[in-house]
């Protein structure tokens, strides 16, 4: 039998990093695209949670979207690298390839929430950047 949650997250995989949407996104909607890419990229973060991956796997998806996010703010030359970065690809794979159980340690959850507040600290700053472009404009 077919695992359906994992053919969905190949379909999306594919959706924004092989047909390139994700790097798309960053370049029609600067900064906001990026982060709406990061966004739609935490559903692969959250089948791997539900799975039960090691948070070390997770930390290490987060910090892929996270500096898939940092490196999509810079316009073109961010959007040129985001096309090879390929975050949702990378997190794909360490879901396929690592489905680790292993009950975590306190390092792991560290790691984890160091991953998180990356992936916060440059979602803030996208959105940062978004607000000050609004207001140079204005």
């Amino acid at each position: 039998m077919a695992d359906l949650e994992l053919e969905r997250v190949r379909k999306l995989t594919r959706v924004l990093d092989h047909y390139m949407v994700d790097p798309l996104l960053g370049f029609v909607l600067p900064g906001i695209g990026d982060l709406i890419g990061s966004l739609v990229g935490l559903y692969v973060v959250g089948i791997a949670v539900r799975r039960k991956a090691s948070p070390v796997i997770v930390a290490r998806m987060l910090l892929n979207l996270a500096i898939d996010a940092g490196i999509g703010i810079v316009p073109l030359l961010g959007d040129v690298a985001d096309i090879a970065f390929k975050a949702n690809d990378k997190n794909l794979r360490l879901l396929v390839d690592r489905p680790d159980t292993r009950k975590a340690t306190a390092r792991d959850w560290l790691a984890v929430g160091g991953a998180l507040v990356a992936f916060g600290a440059v979602v803030a700053l996208a959105i940062w950047a978004v607000v000050a472009v609004v207001r140079a404009i204005t």
